[in-house]
């Protein structure tokens, strides 16, 4: 099979979002699949004012990545065209520009970009929040400042404006890949067909040979070290248990600063490949402490390779992944003392800790494997083929706009 994979780099190359398209990518090419990119990246519009204006208008409609796509689509003639991320500078006209080529289109979505101008269903005070699918809709992020940024919080906001109205994704997306049954039925409420939507859990990339330890010494926080993934939780429970080593692995956004952190927690910076396997190692359990609807984080599942408990928010996806009490706990998001208590219970009971993280490992093998994770993945491509949509044809695609 072939497969055209179009994706907008974030502005820093290292989030999970990129790790979890180049992993797919890999899959499918170790199984004997044809995978071209088209991907632009964010970090072109770095220090260039002009550039970042005018990518307000190419998230809205870019005739040059319109034009580029198609003539990949000449060159390749793929089976099926993946697309992930079109923000800032794909923009959501390609896929008409797609299906108009006769292609069938799968859209992946990590997150909730297609209802919330930031993805995350989370705004600028620190709460869950949807008032961008109600009554004001986009003005919501512009009111609530969402990015930080009034003018950024009006791009983003104009932009998901122009795509909902013109109604691109319902209309020429085949079918929609999500992570967790949690975010279907999200997807459902908002008016996605159910028919249209299948359920492919995240990768796992390769890890490192390693022996699998139950006898850690970090309380460990892996990942983006950011607000919405509940670092400053992670470290209000580290200031209530200073007896206990705490661990982050993860780069500091530039700009902030945890200046109040207590000493017992130990700031590894961002490591992958051996030295993120050997940190799951030595940790006694792997906190997951986010406030907003994740998507399916690859950190838990690593964690359940290397058989370590996680702790978890019990919000989202979290409750699909996480069995209380088997293979790791859960605690309202945002209870400091909450989190504290189920800290002490994984390091006050190592064999029943060793038992979450055996269940956690079974579990990881038996559904997110690389094996079930491919069967899944044909699955939701035969279903595009065979179910896609066709606009009226079109003589000469390269016409089109």
């Amino acid at each position: 099979m072939k497969i055209l994979y179009i994706h907008n780099n974030y502005a820093s190359d290292n989030t999970g979002e990129e790790h979890a398209a180049e992993a797919l990518v890999n899959l499918l090419r170790e199984n004997g699949h044809t995978v071209e990119w088209y991907r632009r990246s964010s970090s072109d519009l770095a220090g260039s004012p002009i550039k970042q204006v005018l990518s307000i208008f190419t998230g809205i409609w870019n005739p040059v990545a319109i034009r580029e796509v198609k003539k990949k689509i000449l060159e390749l003639s793929p089976d099926v065209v993946q697309v992930q991320n079109v923000y800032p500078l794909i923009s959501p006209r390609v896929i008409k520009a797609i299906k108009s080529a006769g292609m069938p289109v799968v859209m992946r979505c990590p997150n909730y970009r297609l209802f919330c101008p930031t993805g995350l269903f989370y705004d600028s005070s620190g709460n869950v929040c949807e008032k961008c699918t109600g009554p004001g809709r986009e003005l919501w992020c512009i009111r609530k400042n969402c990015m930080g940024s009034r003018g950024k919080s009006i791009a983003y906001a104009l932009r998901n404006y122009v795509a909902r109205i013109t109604d691109v994704f319902r209309k020429y997306v085949d079918v929609f890949i999500v992570q967790s049954e949690f975010q279907r039925r999200k997807f459902i409420d908002l008016g996605i067909d159910a028919n249209k939507i299948c359920v492919l859990p995240g990768i796992t990339p390769d890890l490192s040979e390693n022996e699998n330890s139950t006898d850690g010494k970090y309380v460990s926080f892996v990942g983006r070290v950011s607000r919405e993934k509940g670092i400053d939780d992670f470290i209000a429970a580290a200031s209530k248990m200073p007896e206990v080593q705490f661990a982050i692995a993860g780069n500091i956004p530039e700009g902030v600063s945890f200046k109040n952190a207590p000493g017992n927690i130990e700031w590894k910076g961002f490591l992958n490949g051996k030295d993120l396997d050997d940190f799951y190692h030595k940790s006694a359990v792997i906190v997951v402490p986010s406030k907003w609807y994740e998507g399916f984080p690859n950190v838990i599942t690593r964690a359940m390779y290397h058989s370590k408990p996680v702790i978890t928010t019990n919000i989202g996806c979290f409750p699909d992944i996480i069995d209380h009490g088997v293979n790791g706990l859960m605690y309202p998001s945002g209870d400091i003392d909450g989190l504290v208590e189920q800290i002490y219970r994984i390091l006050s009971n190592p064999s029943e800790a060793e038992q979450m993280g055996k269940n956690g490992k079974e579990k990881a093998e038996r559904e997110y494997s690389r094996e079930v994770i491919f069967k899944k993945l044909m699955e939701v491509y035969h279903k595009a083929i065979s179910s896609a949509s066709r606009l009226p044809d079109v003589p000469n695609i390269m016409s089109l706009s």
